[in-house]
């Protein structure tokens, strides 16, 4: 659907180096990296605000290179909202419709439809410096979807809100994506990340070092680089069930992991701290829930301590220290204990 080929850019001191990579229709694309990265430079040039210096990007296998951002079928959403503030919600809204050859009262159907669909009906009559942050997001939204776009391109959508207007917006955009909307999004957050995207690509300093699905990019990092900045060592889909108050990942279908979660049937990720899995060689007393005995498959140095990788049924990675590693002689095919409590278990819902 969406395809970059060797897309570069020179912005000042920074430069996109040779950017490749596609979306296919009904994705939902996360495009992760830190501040800095280049995310942003890339999505406006998909819209067309940037020019690229080379390459080229297709939309639907026609070239848009060359095309203005009206012409693209693409709709962008800014990070700071960009909504016009001497118009009210429902004039934002109709603007967006400008130019095209459609109806007053067709115009007027579309701006109701949109505006019941991402609940801000009751919105429509009121200034943007009246509403939250949230109510803002959702007013970019439905500012770009009536349009229809072939492709929604979220900037940091969910940057600087609360918790709680996160947790309702990512709801939102789960909504709107099952609804058919292929949308391609750019974050920091790997949390959001891994609870929006069925594809990933990471990218860094410019360049895009590894894409595939969430389980692919953030079990396997293909750097160190990416390693570090996804912090993730133990990572697994899983689908909970909660039995006598008692609630369980079970991963693979097989490997059962307590934890501690509100969610009751449903499928997510597992993620755990390589620091919070102390290793024995043998079965012990503690206040840990969990526990599986394992084989050492290998042993890796790193700048903050040694990580030790052990198959119990599922990879499991644990950080410790030199110490840790010569008082209990462990070595690569050595039988180990893995322990760890249900509160250092962490889930978020796919």
């Amino acid at each position: 659907m969406l395809e970059l080929k060797n897309i570069s850019v020179k912005a000042g001191d920074f430069s996109l180096k040779s950017v490749s990579f596609g979306v296919q229709e009904g994705d939902y694309f996360i495009l992760l990296g830190e501040s800095g990265a280049g995310k942003s430079i890339l999505l406006e040039t998909i819209a067309g605000l940037i020019p690229p210096d080379s390459g080229s990007i297709f939309l639907d296998g026609r070239d848009i290179t060359p095309l203005k951002i009206q012409d693209r079928g693409i709709g962008l959403v800014f990070q700071d909202h960009a909504v016009f503030p001497h118009m009210t919600v429902g004039e934002n809204l109709s603007y967006s419709l400008h130019g095209k050859k459609i109806l007053k009262k067709i115009k007027n159907e579309k701006v109701i439809k949109i505006a019941a669909q991402l609940s801000i009906s009751g919105l429509l009559s009121r200034k943007p410096s009246t509403l939250s942050g949230g109510e803002l997001q959702r007013v970019s939204l439905a500012r770009s979807l009536i349009q229809q776009p072939r492709i929604l391109l979220l900037d940091e959508p969910l940057a600087s809100l609360d918790s709680r207007i996160k947790s309702e917006l990512r709801t939102l955009l789960r909504k709107i994506h099952r609804e058919g909307q292929t949308i391609l999004h750019v974050t920091h957050d790997y949390e959001e990340a891994l609870s929006l995207g069925n594809r990933i690509a990471v990218i860094h300093d410019g360049a895009i070092i590894q894409s595939g699905a969430p389980e692919e990019v953030f079990r396997n990092p293909r750097s160190e680089f990416i390693a570090h900045f996804v912090g993730v060592r133990n990572f697994f889909r899983a689908r909970l069930t909660t039995v006598n108050n008692q609630t369980t990942g079970l991963v693979d279908e097989h490997v059962p992991i307590r934890l501690v979660a509100d969610e009751t049937m449903k499928t997510g990720f597992i993620l755990i701290r390589g620091e919070d899995i102390l290793l024995s060689n043998g079965p012990i007393e503690s206040s840990a829930v969990n526990n599986f005995e394992g084989t050492i498959t290998e042993i890796v140095p790193t700048v903050n301590g040694i990580d030790v990788k052990a198959d119990a049924g599922i990879p499991f990675q644990a950080r410790i220290t030199r110490e840790s590693l010569d008082k209990l002689e462990l070595h690569e095919g050595k039988k180990i204990w893995l322990h760890f409590k249900a509160t250092a278990v962490k889930f978020i819902p796919a």
